[in-house]
């Protein structure tokens, strides 16, 4: 039989608001009544309905946070991060994971606003997505991190994508390289076409043509990229370097390039885009682009609690990170 806040006013000799009082800290209590009613909650093993104060005070403390890929490093570590934050700040996360499908993330939308969370930070979506854009209008507490909307019309924490694959780029050119095949991935997505924006920039401004045969925009898998980094690799005008739009998929490049017995940096360098925490690993050393994603994630958190609290503050929030080159082992000159 379930233990009622009743229950315990009725052990303690007190009212149920002296107990609903304890419950919620309130300063102004005897400490006399206090014990009594804390010894009360112990003996009978109460547990406070949290859904139902949840309701009664509009509020669950229970955040949402989608993301695209939970397998992929980044956002395994991004969830980490928030999670973290959330727990110090008195919230509990559900996650859901898209797989980035917009089906299921519409249907991640609808479960999260059922469950009644106070809000939800959206860690994967395409450029045009009506759901969230409506989400946003609605006025219910919603932030992208490290993506975001084309129009911009909603709020949001990135990198500056475009400065981070140019970054990238001028590495490799300054390196001498003058072939460099860039692992983008489907258009679909802002942040792919703000680092192809930056790749492009970077080749203009060095006088180097742009090769569509470089530029990899299929599927967004493992498997694809391994898959396409052999076939060009095999051609007869193959690539000496590769960027990749992530770690993830410069680590598929990495695997392909050394099944086909090329050394890295030596004959084929390669530049992620991240810095997952294996990209520093003493037998990867992966040369990348650090995204800052744990600041990412933290001021994606407190600007989601801000619209939580404050939810007539002015909007959209936009917050745009400067991304940072970070040179390890598998990058170097060009061979002539």
């Amino acid at each position: 039989m379930k233990v009622s806040a009743y229950d315990v006013a009725r052990k303690a000799g007190v009212s149920q608001s002296t107990v609903s009082r304890v419950l919620n800290n309130y300063p102004f209590i005897k400490e006399e009544k206090r014990k009594k009613v804390l010894e009360a909650i112990e003996e009978l093993g109460f547990t406070r309905d949290e859904i139902a104060r949840g309701l009664a005070q509009k509020r669950t403390n229970t955040i949402g946070l989608i993301v695209g890929d939970i397998v992929n490093p980044f956002f395994a570590e991004s969830v980490g991060v928030m999670m973290k934050k959330a727990s110090e700040l008195g919230y509990d996360v559900v996650i859901c994971n898209t797989n980035h499908k917009d089906n299921l993330l519409e249907k991640s939308i609808r479960t999260l606003v059922g469950k009644r969370v106070d809000g939800m930070v959206v860690a994967s979506t395409n450029k045009h997505n009506p759901a969230l854009t409506k989400l946003y209008e609605s006025g219910y507490p919603v932030v992208l991190y490290n993506t975001c909307l084309e129009d911009k019309h909603i709020n949001y924490v990135i990198p500056n994508n475009e400065h981070g694959a140019y970054q990238a780029t001028e590495h490799l050119i300054k390196l001498g390289h003058e072939k460099i095949a860039f692992i983008a991935g489907p258009s679909i997505f802002y942040s792919m076409g703000e680092r192809l924006k930056g790749y492009k920039r970077a080749l203009q401004e060095f006088n180097i043509s742009y090769n569509e045969e470089f530029v990899y925009k299929e599927q967004y898998s493992y498997e694809k990229v391994f898959e396409y980094t052999i076939n060009i690799l095999q051609s007869n005008n193959r690539p000496t370097s590769f960027f990749a739009i992530s770690d993830q998929m410069a680590l598929a490049v990495l695997d392909a390039v050394r099944t086909l017995n090329f050394e890295v940096p030596k004959d084929i360098s390669i530049i992620g885009f991240d810095d997952i925490h294996i990209a520093s690993n003493s037998h990867i050393g992966l040369t990348t682009v650090a995204q800052r994603k744990e600041e990412m994630a933290e001021i994606a958190l407190e600007k989601l609690f801000s619209l939580i609290e404050k939810p007539e503050q002015p909007k959209p929030i936009e917050v745009v990170l400067e991304p940072q080159l970070i040179v390890r082992k598998t990058t170097g000159p060009v061979t002539r």
